[in-house]
């Protein structure tokens, strides 16, 4: 007797259906969280309500106050710092004294204890990054903080990603700029930019790594 086939011919190729459609649904999920998850939509315009509300806006772009003034280790030390209280004193003993933020500032400094600033730009612990030596190399703050002077209340505007990081290690020079230049927020790129960018990558002698250990010690 000859054999009769119980199912269509089409069933056949059905398997093949299936894996294709796995395929399909598993790659829609690898680019979610590969693009959604990714640290530049995680992070990038994080923005949280700070204890007492200080205006970058205000105190750096208005008033020109130089970034080093409150941020001291910037220079010398892989973190900026943030400013103690003492720091805020040196000019609100005389101005605005009695708002009722400044009221906090001195209840803080007379009782000792600090002002428990959210941080906004926040590393994870396994990635190690000094302040210093990309100040002392020419990279401006405005390269990984944005334009802070403009900002009422800080935000991050950069994903501070270890790609975004690696993308300016193997490419330096849009980056570069004069040491002296490097917290001037008004600061304009020049045209001839590669130019000069390699000038100083030659000056400064930047030369960024690209193995593990730079970041991750």
């Amino acid at each position: 007797m000859s054999g009769h086939n119980i199912f269509p011919k089409w069933s056949n190729k059905l398997p093949a259906f299936i894996l294709a459609g796995l395929l399909g649904a598993g790659s829609v999920v690898v680019v979610i969280f590969w693009y959604w998850f990714s640290p530049a939509n995680l992070n990038v315009g994080y923005q949280p309500k700070q204890p007492i509300p200080y205006s970058h806006r205000l105190h750096a772009g208005e008033l020109g106050i130089d970034c080093r003034y409150c941020h001291t280790g910037v220079e010398k030390s892989p973190t900026a710092g943030i400013p103690p209280t003492e720091t805020c004193m040196n000019c609100h003993k005389l101005i605005k004294k009695n708002s009722p933020h400044i009221i906090k500032l001195r209840e803080s400094f007379s009782k000792n204890v600090p002002i428990e600033w959210v941080r906004v730009h926040q590393l994870p612990d396994y990635a190690y990054f000094d302040h210093s030596r990309h100040i002392n190399s020419g990279v401006s703050c405005v390269s990984c903080h944005g334009r802070i002077d403009q900002m009422e209340t800080v935000r991050q505007v950069k994903p501070l990603s270890m790609g975004w990081c690696l993308d300016c290690h193997r490419d330096p020079v849009p980056h570069l700029r004069p040491k002296s230049e490097v917290t001037n927020m008004d600061w304009v790129t020049p045209s001839n930019q590669e130019e000069e960018g390699l000038k100083l990558k030659a000056l400064y002698h930047v030369n960024p790594r690209e193995d593990c250990t730079t970041c991750h010690r």
